[in-house]
């Protein structure tokens, strides 16, 4: 806490503010004044608690010294502190606003005691401000989030809003705007630096909602204007969310609810963009699943184990779907789930009906349930994972050469599969290792190719309304009515059938 001494006499001042031992009781003397012309000259900007000042000085005295003081900076105490005892006086310091009056003959534990109790009375005052502040605070949180947020209508709460939030009251256009900034390890610090220059730059109101900011502003102009110079100086990214413009309290509720709709945009769009709701709201979405076609171009990566070719493909899907002017939030997340999904039912294709404890392959996938400048590293990770799997389980010794070549022919349904290829696969002789394999698996070699294009078409039909014919193909049949005898052979129904029933 800081003391302020004003006197015009030296001797005064210089014993006031070296002889006492002000550090004890936790007092700071600033350099004393020598006149009230100075003494307000520094106030502003040396902000003392407390001043000590003589009544009898040059032009201005003291009693007009703390009038002024009073006026400008009411928490301040003044003590005049005087040669002077004459109760006309003490009647004016205390009209003046002083809180104390002392004789310059008074002992300095006189003087020491009426700082203290100075010190105590500035320090009842900020707790009160203090509390006073919160509660104040706490209040128009809680009506911001009513009017805003939750779109309370009730009568008192527009006529309070109208009160409190004075500064929009005559403003003929309004919009709610969500800001989530980026770039600081300290997020907290970052959002609390935004909101305090936001204040600084508009007329606005901010309130912090589930770790971003939602502000009130009157000028899209000069938002963007403050957002340009905010990345500037705090050195940060801004991504704003802006709803429609409203004229009325009772509408921020809507602008409010297109400004959060926005700012699930925000993965879509750079991190450092202004996006208002007319910019999205005819997005209809783009596509929910990956192709049969991309379907196997991730199957044939995850086989070659192409970290680099994984990486690149992701990138292209990834990008492939931003670039799309009607991809929403939901429907990117649901793209990505998709090639999840597909990755780790080629994983289970890959280790079906072998020696693996069958507990492991249950375990669900790990989907998106939001979206994040991450993402796609996240689905890279979550590839590399069934890629790592696949390498450790299959190509490693653990499985022998049968298991590879079992891989291999669910790897490669949709071509021309021979014994003697697959042999080769495997690098063993066909007739050793047809014999071999009907050992290992109860079937013949043919048997198992049949009922693995079996299980995929049935997989397919389930799936996907493509034709018949394509589902042949992709199963490696090039004569349909071939294909359909052999399905209503192994089902019971021919492919159509099947459709049609499930």
């Amino acid at each position: 806490m800081k003391l302020l001494i004003v006197d015009d006499e030296i001797i005064i001042r210089k014993g006031l503010s070296t002889v006492l031992n002000w550090s004890e009781i936790g007092i700071e003397v600033l350099t004393p004044a020598a006149s009230a012309e100075e003494a307000l000259n520094r106030i502003p900007i040396e902000r003392p608690q407390i001043v000590f000042t003589d009544i009898r000085m040059g032009a201005m005295n003291g009693l007009e010294l703390a009038a002024a003081i009073q006026e400008a900076w009411s928490y301040t105490e003044v003590i005049i502190l005087t040669g002077y005892d004459e109760f006309t006086y003490a009647q004016q310091a205390l009209r003046a606003g002083v809180s104390d009056y002392l004789l310059k003959s008074s002992r300095p534990d006189e003087i020491m005691r009426t700082a203290v109790k100075a010190k105590q009375r500035i320090l009842s005052k900020w707790e009160l401000l203090k509390q006073d502040h919160m509660q104040q605070s706490a209040f128009r949180s809680r009506l911001f989030e009513q009017l805003v947020v939750e779109g309370e209508s009730d009568a008192l709460v527009i006529q309070q809003a109208a009160t409190i939030f004075k500064k929009l009251k005559c403003c003929t256009r309004l919009n709610v705007a969500c800001i989530r900034p980026s770039g600081w390890e300290e997020y907290g610090l970052l959002l609390f630096a935004v909101s305090n220059m936001l204040y600084e730059l508009l007329e606005c109101e901010i309130w912090l909602s589930d770790g971003h900011l939602v502000v009130i502003i009157s000028s899209l102009d000069a938002f963007q204007l403050a957002l340009t110079r905010l990345m500037r100086k705090l050195k940060c990214s801004l991504y704003a969310a802006v709803g429609s413009s409203v004229s009325q309290l009772e509408q921020l509720h809507t602008s409010y609810k297109e400004a959060a709709y926005v700012l699930d945009f925000q993965p879509i769009f750079e991190p450092d963009q202004f996006v208002d709701y007319d910019q999205i709201k005819g997005r209809v979405g783009g596509r929910t699943v990956c192709s049969r076609e991309e379907e196997g171009e991730l199957a044939a990566i995850l086989n070659s184990g192409g970290q680099i070719e994984l990486r690149q493909w992701i990138h292209q899907m990834v990008q492939a779907q931003l670039s799309d002017e009607h991809v929403t939030p939901i429907s990117l997340t649901a793209f990505l789930n998709s090639i999840i999904i597909s990755g780790h039912r080629w994983l289970e294709r890959m280790l079906h009906a072998s020696r693996l404890d069958q507990v492991q392959l249950c375990k669900p996938p790990e989907t998106f349930t939001e979206l994040s400048e991450m993402m796609e590293e996240s689905l890279f990770k979550s590839m590399s994972v069934i890629m790592e799997t696949h390498r450790v389980e299959v190509v490693n010794d653990r499985f022998s050469y049968v298991q590879r070549s079992m891989n291999y022919i669910r790897s490669n349904l949709d071509q021309s599969l021979t014994l003697k290829q697959v042999a080769r696969y495997v690098h063993l002789n066909p007739n050793h290792f047809s014999e071999v394999f009907k050992r290992e698996t109860g079937l013949t070699y043919l048997e198992f190719v049949t009922r693995e294009r079996m299980h995929r078409a049935v997989e397919i039909l389930n799936e996907s309304s493509i034709k018949i014919s394509q589902v042949a193909k992709e199963v490696g049949y090039e004569d349909i009515k071939y294909f359909s005898q052999q399905f209503k052979k192994y089902m019971g129904k021919t492919p159509s059938e099947y459709r049609h029933k499930y």
